[in-house]
């Protein structure tokens, strides 16, 4: 029987743009185009219904495009495997409808107008509207996740649970005797990483791949899950809607504590606005004066770069860890990867 591994470390290849605009080996670009548009053709399929609102409500963050980056984990990590193994697709359907259903139920809690760059579902028909509808999108999820067998839906399962627990924990926020930034970290990993975590776990093992491989792929996406959501929550500071796609500032005036915020309460910086920042930080800011001025400064203030420098270190970590995988194409373009996740702007 053939290594696919070793058929696929043989000499280098010509380069061209791949996942992301990242530069890869052609012959795996041209596999993530072809594997990526099945996805987004089973992905229109699974949230079709009899009921017309259900299906326009299903389809309106599925059109409105998304970086499919956690799909793209998954495509990309059953190269350490076979990447044509038939539950690689549906995998990466079933982590993507699972993301887009938490996005319509993220814009209820977070009363969010602006959704990739069009108004979100709940301000375009109602909160009840988009909460169903993520739901019908998890429902869809589960039913694609039945087929790829007991252990994938045990980790899936999991996963979900995790996210959950971080979203509740979010919203709670740490207990009196806990340790504000360690408690938002555990939130971060929770919430965000465990879905993304799941993506390179779910292509690395439906695609055959040795298991210590399934190990490493699965811990460097955790940390790539982190280092994704750090950037995520600079992003919610620094970026215009324009770029993102989303309102700036939507963290602060939610009252949810990001890395930076958690520094800045900390004790990083000693300029003459951060005492002011500080009492800012710690009131209702759902006044648009109040919430501008402490966008503004926070905008300006040294943790944003302390918050970067994090980031980076995240990202490093992941790479270092992807570097004892195989050395094929697929490798290489998770470490790009790193690289992605620290410069993306949306």
């Amino acid at each position: 029987m053939s290594d696919p591994i070793a058929e696929k470390s043989g000499g280098p290849a010509r380069q061209e743009p791949g996942p992301f605009g990242l530069p890869v080996d052609s012959a795996l670009a041209a596999d993530a185009r072809e594997r990526l548009a099945a996805v987004e053709e089973l992905l229109l399929e699974s949230v079709r219904g009899e009921d017309p609102l259900l299906t326009q409500a299903s389809k309106h963050l599925v059109e409105a495009g998304g970086k499919r980056f956690r799909a793209m984990l998954v495509l990309l990590a059953s190269h350490f495997g076979d990447p044509a193994a038939p539950g690689v697709v549906p995998a990466a359907v079933v982590v993507e409808l699972t993301h887009l259903g938490t996005l319509y139920h993220d814009d209820v809690m977070d009363e969010a107008t602006v959704r990739r760059g069009q108004a979100s579902a709940n301000s375009r028909w109602t909160n009840t509207v988009a909460i169903l509808t993520g739901d019908y999108l998890f429902a869809r999820a589960s039913d694609l996740l039945a087929d790829l067998g007991p252990e994938a839906v045990r980790i899936q399962a999991r996963a979900f649970a995790r996210l959950v627990r971080g979203q509740i924990q979010e919203t709670v926020g740490p207990a009196e005797d806990a340790d504000p930034l360690k408690h938002y970290l555990q939130v971060v990993a929770d919430k965000t990483a465990s879905l993304i975590t799941v993506s390179g776990q779910f292509g690395a093992l439906l695609s055959g791949a040795a298991p210590h491989v399934v190990d490493t792929v699965t811990s460097a996406c955790e940390k790539i899950g982190v280092a994704f959501q750090l950037q995520d929550d600079i992003l919610d500071i620094t970026s215009e809607t324009d770029e993102s796609g989303k309102t700036p500032g939507t963290d602060l005036r939610e009252g949810i504590r990001t890395l930076p915020m958690h520094l800045v309460l900390g004790g990083v910086g000693s300029g003459p606005d951060d005492a002011r920042l500080r009492e800012l930080l710690v009131q209702d800011l759902s006044d648009d004066a109040l919430h501008a001025e402490a966008l503004a400064l926070l905008r300006a203030h040294p943790a944003m770069d302390q918050a970067r420098a994090d980031l980076r270190q995240c990202a490093a970590d992941a790479r270092a860890e992807f570097l004892t995988l195989p050395a094929i194409p697929a490798r290489d373009a998770f470490t790009g990867l790193c690289d992605y996740v620290v410069s993306r702007t949306g």
